[in-house]
C-alpha cells in the first residue's frame, strides 16, 4: 500500500508540474509512513512541507492543492491535512486486504527486496579461536551474524558468510603444549599443569586422539620436560604468562617437527568440534579461511611492504610500528615483534587487505565488544594501504550472560569452567537459544533466562510465536477433519467480508513486512524482525480467541482460512530468516 500511495502522490507531482504549480525539473523525495495513532489515519506524508519552497506558497495551501487531487481514487477512503502540511491517508478497508494476494503469489519469496541491487557483501563472525568448544558468549555472535546474513541476502545483496579461523599465535602454542602435557600425564608423567594452560576436559580427549596416533613416541621425562623452568605457583601474572611461554618453548625443542603434529591434532579436533556445533546451531559458513595461509601465501609480507613503501612503518627498539596515530589512533601499534614474529593486527591488516583484494563491496566484521579499540587501527591500515575504509562495517556484540534459576553462571575458557554452545542447544533447542540472542539489539546487555527460554507459555517469545503457526495449521485441519474444503481462490473472491478490526489489523501487519526487510537490513538489526513477529502472533492469537474461523457461511469461512493461511506464510517467512523452525504442530 505504501507503494501503491507514493505512485498515487508521484502522478500527483507530475499533475502539479502541468499546472506550474512546481518547476518542470522538481525532484521532490516522496516518503509515505504509517501513522502512530490510527486516529490520524494508515498513513501520512510530507511531501506539501518538503515541496513549499520550490512551490512559493504555505505548506497547508500546497497539501489542499495535492488533496483536491487525491479525492476521488478508489484505494483511498479520506484524506486529511494535519498540522503544519501533513497529509494522512485514510485506505479503504478492501484495499488492505490486497497485499494478500502478493503473499500467496511470491510466497516464501515475500518480502524479499532489490536494496542492496547486488552488491557484495563479506560478513566474517563467531571466529572464535580454536582453542575450546564455543561457549554461549559466542552463540550469541553467531546467531546475530548469521541472521544478519539471512537479511541481507533477502534484501538483494550477494552474501558471503565467513569463519577466520585464527590459527596462528601464541594461544595456538598454549593449547598445543597444554594438549602435550596432559599426553604425558596419561603417560604417568607427575608434573605441576600451568595455570595459565586450558584445562577443559576436551583438553583431555584431544590428548588422547594423540596418544592414539603416537602411542607413547612423543613421552619426555617431566624433568626433562620442567629443567630450568619454575613452577608457576605463587606467582605473579606477568609471570605466569613467561613460565607458560618457557614451556612451548621446551615443548618445540624436544618435539621438534613432532610438536606441529600435536599442534594439528588440537586444531583439527577443536575446529572439527565447532563446524559441528555451528552446523547443529543452524549456522553456516560459505568460507573457512586460515590465518595461517596469510603467512603461507606472504599475504603479510605483501600488506606490510606496502605499508614500508608509503612510509607508514617504521622501526624502534628492533621492532617495526605503524604509524596509526596518523589516523586518529590513540598510540601506534607494533605490527613485528622484536624477536621477528608478526603480531596478531599484521594478521588483521593482511587479512582485510585481502578481503578487499577479492573484490567485496563491503565488509562487515562481527566482533565482541571487547574489541571495540581495534576498529581505528583497523580502519587506520586501510586507509593507509589507500583501500577504503568505509568499506568496512564493525559491529560489536555484548556477551550474553547466562541464568540458571536466578543464578549467574560464571565461564572461563582457560580454566574450562563454561557452559558450551552445545550444552545450551541440548537444554533450551536451538530455536529458543536462536531467537532469544536476537530479540534485542546487538550491543546490549543481555542476560539469557535458561528458565524461560524452556517455559511452554506466552510469556517465551520464540514458543508464542511457534505456536501461533501451529495453531493456524492445526485450524486448517480441524476445518478438514469436519468436511469443509478450503478454497483459496474462493477465498479471495470474498475479502470484503472480513470488516473486523483484528482481521483489518492482520492485513496491516502483513503489508508491513516487506519494509520491515528493507529497513531492519540496511541497519543490521535482526532484532526488528522479531519485534514484528511477536507483534503478528499476538494478532493472530487476539483474533483466534475473539472469532470463530470454521463457520456454516462457506464464503466467509474461505475469507476467514484464507487471511490466516497468509499469516501463516509471514510467521514461517519471517523466522527462517532467524533460522527459527515453524512447527506444524506443539
Amino acid at each position: 500500500m505504501k507503494q501503491q500511495l507514493a505512485q498515487i502522490l508521484t502522478d500527483v507531482v507530475q499533475q502539479l508540474k502541468d499546472q506550474g504549480v512546481i518547476p518542470a525539473d522538481a525532484a521532490p523525495r516522496i516518503h509515505v509512513e504509517n501513522t502512530r495513532d490510527k486516529a490520524h489515519g494508515d498513513f501520512a506524508t510530507n511531501l506539501a512541507m518538503m515541496m513549499t519552497k520550490m512551490a512559493g506558497m504555505p505548506p497547508r495551501d500546497l497539501a489542499q492543492k495535492i488533496v483536491d487531487l487525491l479525492s476521488d481514487h478508489p484505494v483511498i477512503e479520506k484524506v486529511e491535512i494535519a498540522g503544519p502540511g501533513f497529509i494522512n491517508f485514510f485506505v479503504q478497508d478492501t484495499a488492505k486486504f490486497d497485499v494478500l494476494a502478493q503473499v500467496f503469489e511470491q510466497g516464501d519469496a515475500f518480502g524479499r527486496c532489490n536494496v542492496g541491487q547486488g552488491k557484495s557483501v563479506l560478513v566474517e563472525f563467531v571466529s572464535a579461536n580454536p582453542t575450546g568448544p564455543l561457549h554461549v558468549g559466542h552463540g550469541r555472535g553467531a546467531a546475530y551474524g548469521a541472521s544478519v546474513a539471512n537479511l541481507l541476502d533477502a534484501a538483494g545483496f550477494d552474501v558471503c558468510r565467513e569463519y577466520y579461523v585464527n590459527d596462528a599465535g601464541r594461544q595456538m602454542d598454549i593449547l598445543a603444549t597444554s594438549v602435550w602435557l596432559r599426553y604425558l600425564q596419561d603417560q604417568g608423567e607427575e608434573l605441576t599443569f600451568p595455570s595459565n594452560g586450558y584445562k577443559g576436559d576436551y583438553i583431555l580427549d584431544v590428548a588422547a586422539e594423540v596418544r592414539s596416533q603416537f602411542g607413547n613416541r612423543l613421552h619426555k621425562p617431566a624433568f626433562e620436560v620442567f629443567a630450568n623452568v619454575t613452577p608457576d605457583e605463587g606467582m605473579e601474572d606477568g609471570d605466569k604468562e613467561k613460565h607458560i611461554d618457557a614451556l612451548i618453548e621446551r615443548a618445540k625443542n624436544l618435539l621438534g617437527s613432532q610438536y606441529y603434529d600435536v599442534f594439528q591434532i588440537a586444531v583439527d579436533a577443536i575446529l572439527g568440534d565447532i563446524r559441528d556445533d555451528l552446523e547443529g546451531f543452524k549456522v553456516r559458513f560459505d568460507n573457512w579461511f586460515s590465518e595461517r595461509s596469510l603467512m603461507d601465501t606472504g599475504v603479510i609480507d605483501a600488506a606490510l611492504e606496502k605499508l614500508q613503501k608509503a612510509g607508514k612503518i617504521y622501526e624502534q627498539r628492533g621492532a617495526l610500528w605503524f604509524r596509526s596515530t596518523e589516523y586518529g589512533d590513540e598510540k601506534d601499534r607494533v605490527v613485528v615483534r622484536e624477536n621477528g614474529l608478526k603480531t596478531y593486527f599484521a594478521s588483521d591488516i593482511a587479512y582485510h587487505f585481502n578481503k578487499l583484494e577479492r573484490g567485496f563491496d563491503l565488509l562487515i566484521d562481527i566482533w565482541g565488544s571487547d574489541h571495540h579499540g581495534y576498529i581505528p587501527r583497523v580502519r587506520a591500515a586501510m586507509q593507509a594501504m589507500e583501500t577504503n575504509p568505509d568499506a568496512l562495517e564493525v559491529l560489536l556484540v555484548q556477551f550474553a550472560v547466562l541464568y540458571r534459576s536466578g543464578e549467574k553462571v560464571a565461564m572461563s575458557t582457560r580454566s574450562g569452567q563454561f557452559v558450551t554452545l552445545r550444552e545450551l542447544r541440548d537444554e533450551v533447542g536451538s530455536d529458543a537459544a536462536r531467537f532469544f540472542y536476537v530479540q534485542r539489539k546487538s550491543e546490549q546487555h543481555m542476560d539469557f533466562d535458561l528458565d524461560l527460554a524452556k517455559s511452554q507459555s506466552n510469556d517465551n517469545p520464540v514458543y508464542y510465536i511457534q505456536y501461533a503457526h501451529a495453531r493456524i495449521c492445526r485450524v486448517l485441519e480441524q476445518a478438514s477433519e469436519k468436511g469443509y474444503s478450503f478454497d483459496l481462490q474462493q477465498g479471495m473472491q470474498n475479502l470484503e467480508l472480513l470488516t473486523e478490526e483484528h482481521e483489518t489489523y492482520l492485513a496491516t501487519e502483513l503489508a508491513k513486512y516487506p519494509e520491515i526487510i528493507a529497513r531492519s537490513a540496511v541497519v543490521y538489526e535482526p532484532h526488528q524482525i522479531a519485534y514484528y513477529l511477536k507483534d503478528l502472533a499476538n494478532g493472530l492469537h487476539t483474533y483466534y480467541n475473539a472469532s470463530q474461523f470454521i463457520v456454516d457461511d462457506d464464503n466467509l469461512r474461505h475469507a476467514r482460512l484464507t487471511l490466516i493461511s497468509a499469516v501463516r506464510q509471514v510467521l514461517r517467512n519471517g523466522l527462517a530468516l532467524l533460522d527459527v523452525s515453524a512447527p506444524e504442530s506443539m
